[in-house]
């Protein structure tokens, strides 16, 4: 799973073969880039290389092209895509958090309660008699 998900980040697509894995035209690329849609990854020497990452952010933009919506709503949309995003994945981090602390206070807890019947000792039960 960890390699496939580095591969899924690695950016090794040159434009050409990213528009045409995409069914776009390059120009088309370089437009998203300049709207903001598309950050690819640039080589020392300053060409654009795309991941998959890149190419399943372009498919979905198509579907909202696609389905009518212009550039600047495409832009909106991936906008509030990645904040509920960032926000699902730092609700998932305090969730996590809250539970570890949770177990820890439960650890705490358990060393401090002692059973009655060790923190008193052994109950004796005396008989008086009236017989004197």
């Amino acid at each position: 799973m960890e390699q496939s998900n580095e591969t899924f980040f690695r950016a090794v697509y040159v434009i050409s073969v990213a528009a045409e894995l995409a069914g776009v035209h390059p120009q088309t690329l370089r437009i998203y880039e300049r709207r903001g849609l598309l950050d690819p990854q640039r080589t020392s020497g300053g060409s654009r290389r795309y991941s998959e990452k890149d190419l399943a952010r372009l498919r979905h933009i198509q579907e909202l092209t696609d389905a009518g919506i212009n550039i600047e709503g495409v832009k909106r949309i991936l906008e509030l895509e990645d904040k509920v995003e960032n926000l699902s994945n730092e609700l998932a981090q305090i969730k996590h958090l809250r539970e570890v602390e949770l177990e820890e206070a439960h650890r705490k807890y358990r060393r401090d309660i002692v059973p009655r019947n060790q923190a008193f000792g052994p109950i004796l039960y005396y008989r008086f008699s009236n017989e004197q």
